[in-house]
């Protein structure tokens, strides 16, 4: 059994090592790091913080930087910096890799759900229904971050399909960034979506909708604005409407009367 005084020396040691690292990487200034440099400085022993500084700087090398992240996957696993530096450095190997991941593991792993971000056009659609059905907030905005790269291939039915739940949700967070995506599209139903958060939603999520509706400047959206400057009660929420009407330059100004 190791002694308390061997546990110090061990744990001193650890942190003059860490030390000597860190000193290392903060002395490169704009030089370029050799990935088999960073590979064999990565250590498993390290800190929480170091490890993903190291693995994130391997991400950033792209093709040299995914050959070295492989062999630290074979050699201790998919750690979750290890899968943040796969996501990082775009290569098309890589992608495949987290896919498989994806594929093949029985739960949802939110760190390479995250990774995927930039390659959401190439999940498929079920996928990312299961990853939006999911109750956290972490998972939600994960998958969210995926159909923003998606949605471009989704007609407007299906699209609501995915994100009418989520307009629900209790989190804002979760709301905003559906917002953010369904403000790109011009449709009746989706502006009415948008309509019923402006009259209903909280007032942050009352917020983005209402600037959506103005940003969308179409028919629909023009439609929707006029008929809440109608229907809203004084304050806050219609004064934002009427801005957003006077804000409508593609339509003569005495239609938003």
């Amino acid at each position: 059994m190791m002694s308390p005084c061997s546990f110090d020396l061990q744990s001193n040691t650890m942190k003059v090592n860490e030390d000597a690292i860190w000193k290392q990487l903060n002395n490169q200034g704009k030089k370029k790091l050799k990935g088999a440099w960073l590979r064999s400085i990565y250590q498993t022993s390290l800190s929480n913080e170091l490890r993903l500084v190291i693995a994130e700087k391997l991400g950033l090398l792209g093709k040299e930087g995914w050959e070295n992240i492989k062999d630290l996957i074979r050699k201790y696993g998919a750690k979750p910096e290890l899968i943040k530096a796969t996501g990082l450095c775009h290569q098309p190997e890589a992608k495949e890799f987290l896919l498989n991941l994806l594929e093949n593991e029985n739960e949802l792993n939110i760190n390479v759900i995250e990774a995927l971000a930039c390659w959401g056009g190439v999940i498929e659609e079920n996928v990312i229904e299961r990853i939006l059905k999911e109750p956290s907030e972490a998972m939600r905005l994960a998958g969210l971050e995926l159909l923003q790269y998606k949605a471009h291939q989704l007609a407007d039915h299906t699209l609501l399909k995915l994100t009418k739940d989520l307009l629900q949700d209790f989190r804002d967070s979760i709301i905003i960034k559906t917002i953010k995506i369904l403000q790109r599209r011009q449709g009746v139903d989706i502006c009415n979506l948008l309509g019923e958060i402006v009259e209903h939603g909280s007032k942050e999520t009352s917020y983005y909708a209402t600037m959506a509706l103005g940003s969308i400047e179409a028919i629909p959206s023009q439609i929707v604005l006029t008929k809440l400057k109608k229907e809203l009660p004084e304050g806050y929420r219609l004064d934002l409407v009427r801005k957003q009407l006077k804000n409508q330059y593609r339509f003569p100004q005495s239609s938003n009367k």
